[in-house]
């Protein structure tokens, strides 16, 4: 097997978050409907950048958020993700490698701008989303690198990647060249909404060629039609090695060929936002794997990563996850 240079590879959208408080005229300004989230496009991503006042950009994205998060716990984690050669894509490249991640992509010279979503808060709390994907979905099979897919433990794959042929086949080659290495592969599916755009096909990638799915409660029981959660976790059981299956404050299920576990959430006092919570859960258990701790353990390690995300804003870390861990006799 190939030397191990990375504990886990993510795969996923390469998107800035630009974070603002705004009036609530700022939103009836541009016609924005509160607490709603939109695709846009770049005309008017560049409106709303010109026309916000003070903003905090910072790299985001799903399997960034959980990079991110793996670096935190002391993980060796690489990204695979498209940016454009541009000031946005400066900042999620400084960004991302700042947090300790490897990020090598080569950046696209031409084509759409750098992904970016505004997050707008208003005096209220309530978060209006406004998204330009750009250059992000503009990821190809090209872009996987086999060098680092082989020496990665585990390949982690964003299940938003799916939306388009290009990112997909990126997506299966990182997936074949991993368990042709003797490495394991991971899916988050990201949301009730992609699976349901998606379902055979990532039913026949999950009996394939992935090890460990990560999904919540709305996401396992669309993938399987039904319900009711006790049968989707079943039918989970039976295609693929491990299914990690999150319910927000109840915890989360693990289930494994033989064996089913309950892990509950770690408690915490307020819930500021909750985004980011399940890329951080990912990232704790996926840490918690990849230094040979037993399941249960890994939930843990995933439940105290979410309970610190979703008590400030933003989808990062505001502490170091290692130091986190071990005051709380995790580590």
């Amino acid at each position: 097997m190939t030397e191990t240079r990375f504990d886990v590879l993510c795969i996923g959208n390469a998107i800035v978050d630009v974070l603002a408080r705004v009036e609530d005229s700022f939103l009836a300004r541009h016609d924005l409907t509160k607490g709603m989230m939109r695709l846009i496009d770049e005309q008017t991503a560049d409106q709303l950048y010109g026309d916000m006042g003070p903003a905090i950009e910072i790299s985001g994205g799903s399997a960034g958020n959980t990079a991110a998060g793996l670096a935190s716990f002391g993980g060796r984690a690489a990204y695979f993700g498209k940016v454009k050669n541009d000031q946005l894509g400066d900042v999620f490249t400084h960004d991302l490698r700042a947090q300790g991640v490897t990020f090598e992509s080569m950046r696209a010279t031409a084509g759409p701008a750098t992904a970016r979503s505004f997050i707008l808060v208003t005096p209220d709390g309530e978060r209006t989303m406004n998204t330009f994907l750009g250059a992000c979905v503009n990821l190809t099979a090209a872009d996987i690198d086999p060098a680092v897919v082989a020496s990665s433990q585990i390949t982690y794959m964003e299940g938003y990647l799916w939306d388009r042929p290009e990112a997909k086949e990126a997506f299966q080659r990182a997936a074949k060249i991993a368990r042709e290495a003797g490495r394991k592969t991971a899916i988050t599916l990201s949301d009730s909404f992609c699976v349901d755009r998606h379902r055979d096909s990532f039913l026949e990638l999950i009996r394939n060629q992935i090890d460990i799915v990560f999904a919540n409660e709305a996401e396992i029981t669309s993938l399987y039609q039904t319900s009711d959660f006790d049968s989707a976790r079943e039918r989970a059981r039976g295609d693929c090695e491990i299914a990690v299956l999150t319910r927000s404050e109840r915890g989360c299920v693990i289930v494994t060929g033989e064996w089913t576990s309950t892990v509950p959430a770690h408690p915490v006092s307020k819930v500021v936002d909750a985004t980011g919570a399940g890329d951080l859960f990912a990232a704790g258990f996926l840490y918690g794997l990849t230094t040979h701790r037993a399941l249960d353990h890994c939930a843990r390690l995933g439940a105290l990563a979410a309970a610190e995300v979703i008590t400030h804003l933003g989808a990062r870390p505001e502490m170091n996850l290692a130091e986190h861990a071990r005051r709380a006799g995790l580590l």
